[in-house]
């Protein structure tokens, strides 16, 4: 008796990632084993960087908080001690935005630390 394949659900699973695969550059649009490589490996990626993406946006607050501070000649790491101290409960995302689009309020709050 001959062995039966489920052609039908093998389709519909290389389907999938065939339409997933799909702008990539070459083969690995079009060529099933490169692009299921293609595909694996985006998906690694894609995890590995939702991690990074945290680390990186926290940098940058932190790069954009001590430009601002340092107009008031002040370092970071000072004015962050302090706005602790202080007991204002701000988190970096917001200082950076505030220094950034809104320096009157950012100012408001150096010198309220000072």
């Amino acid at each position: 008796m001959p062995r039966s394949v489920n052609v039908v659900a093998a389709r519909k699973r290389r389907k999938k990632i065939m339409k997933a695969t799909r702008g990539y550059f070459g083969r690995r649009s079009n060529v099933w084993t490169v692009a299921k490589n293609a595909y694996d490996k985006g998906l690694q990626y894609a995890y590995r960087d939702r991690k990074n993406k945290k680390r990186n946006f926290r940098r940058l607050w932190i790069q954009r908080i001590n430009a601002g501070v340092r107009l008031y000649d002040m370092s970071y790491s000072k004015f962050m001690g302090a706005i602790h101290k202080k007991g204002i409960e701000l988190n970096r995302k917001v200082l950076a935005d505030l220094a950034m689009n809104h320096p009157d309020a950012f100012e408001a709050i150096v010198k309220a630390v000072k």
